[in-house]
């Protein structure tokens, strides 16, 4: 097996190296699995840039940092050819298509009213079944995250902390400090700690009246001044996807639906949107920026999702793999992710009670829990995409009866 030191990119211009990520993220569909795979073959095996060993390396390290792995890795094996500048060069080329097509089809979405009319009717369908891929993203998340009972109790306790309304930033932190306890042999603390924040949680809840996590929380109106914002909720979103794309929707949902300027039914469509597009599964965010504050809207949260996908391999390139392996911070990050995983089961329940307020929800329900079933039997990367349009034409389907 050739070492590292005998292997090197070839030697690109920085067009040129923005062209060749550009054509990856224009051909970035199938998810995460399928654009690390496309990369691994053409940058690995075929043209060995790096070696195998040390890309499976770099991957564990993306997959326990927060951001969109593919992306994360895009802009690592651009610093590694060109330097700091073919990182940025790299990550833009990748992420621009898939936020191109976006831009257009959430200009589009508005543009002609899609969501009503039979449109509409399929879509009703299609929001369905991403209640179904989120749920199915929660197992599929989780197995991989809450490896013992400590990470269990630390997910299970973060998502019934969420259904009665507790805040993420209070949540996510807690859930950092009793792993990083448990792990370092204090595990009677962290169990106290565990037991004394759901009880603090339980009578917090009652003495708001038990206001669960969909309750709107007001803000200032939707448009074009509502950038700044934008931004954060994407920066939010960005610094705490851990485990793929479909941890930061607990993060923008109760952010843009919290404050009431979107509803559920048009950010599923988002997301429905982003699982047929060649893009990374975050450009979700896209569309809804553009739901709440147009083009500049849509700019401001896309730029805050992805900034520490750059930040994170610009800043600590030849640092990363050491700081990650530093077992404090890996026991932190893990109670995160744990913790993460019962915001988004939190969210799949939600999600899955508001389909009582559909049209027709006894078929909504119907076609949700066939297409969960779908995502456990077909295991191909298209899966997500041919389920979404089976769901639409079932909710046409029902339109036309």
């Amino acid at each position: 097996m050739a070492d590292d030191a005998d292997l090197r990119p070839p030697d690109l211009t920085y067009p040129a190296l923005c062209l060749r990520f550009l054509r990856f993220g224009a051909l970035a569909f199938g998810g995460p699995v399928a654009q690390i795979a496309m990369v691994r073959r053409e940058l690995v095996e075929e043209e060995r840039w790096i070696s195998s060993a040390r890309f499976n390396r770099l991957l564990a390290v993306m997959q326990v940092l927060p951001g969109p792995e593919a992306h994360e890795l895009c802009v690592h094996l651009g610093i590694h050819a060109k330097g700091r500048i073919g990182g940025l060069l790299a990550g833009l080329g990748f992420m621009l298509p898939g936020f191109a097509l976006m831009l257009l089809a959430a200009w589009a979405y508005f543009r002609f009213d899609v969501d009503r009319g039979l449109a509409g009717a399929a879509l009703i369908g299609a929001q369905a079944a991403v209640v179904a891929l989120i749920a199915r993203a929660v197992h599929r998340i989780g197995e991989h995250v809450l490896t013992d009972r400590g990470l269990w109790a630390i997910g299970l306790a973060a998502g019934s902390a969420t259904l009665l309304g507790a805040p993420f930033w209070i949540i996510l932190p807690v859930g950092a400090v009793i792993h990083a306890l448990a792990q370092g042999g204090r595990r009677g603390a962290a169990a106290v700690l565990l037991v004394v924040g759901v009880v603090a949680l339980l009578f917090w809840s009652l003495a708001q009246g038990g206001a669960g996590m969909a309750a709107p929380v007001g803000g200032p109106p939707a448009g074009e001044g509502a950038w700044p914002l934008l931004f954060v909720s994407g920066l939010k979103a960005g610094l705490l996807t851990f485990g793929g794309a479909y941890t930061a929707i607990p993060f923008l949902r109760q952010d843009v639906v919290g404050r009431g300027w979107l509803g559920d039914g048009t950010f599923l469509d988002g997301v429905a949107l982003s699982n047929v597009l060649p893009a990374p599964l975050i450009i979700f965010a896209t569309f809804a920026g553009y739901a709440v504050g147009g083009f500049a809207g849509a700019l401001a949260i896309t730029a805050g999702v992805f900034l520490p996908a750059f930040a994170f391999s610009m800043i600590f390139y030849d640092r990363l793999e050491a700081v990650v392996s530093d077992p404090r911070i890996r026991s932190a990050l893990d109670g995160v992710a744990a913790a993460v995983v019962g915001l988004i089961a939190a969210t799949a329940i939600s999600l899955a009670i508001g389909l009582a307020g559909s049209p027709h929800p006894a078929a909504s329900v119907v076609i949700a829990c066939t297409a969960l079933a779908a995502l456990y039997v077909v295991k191909s990367r298209y899966a997500p995409p041919v389920v979404l349009l089976l769901a639409g034409l079932a909710g046409l389907g029902l339109a036309l009866i």
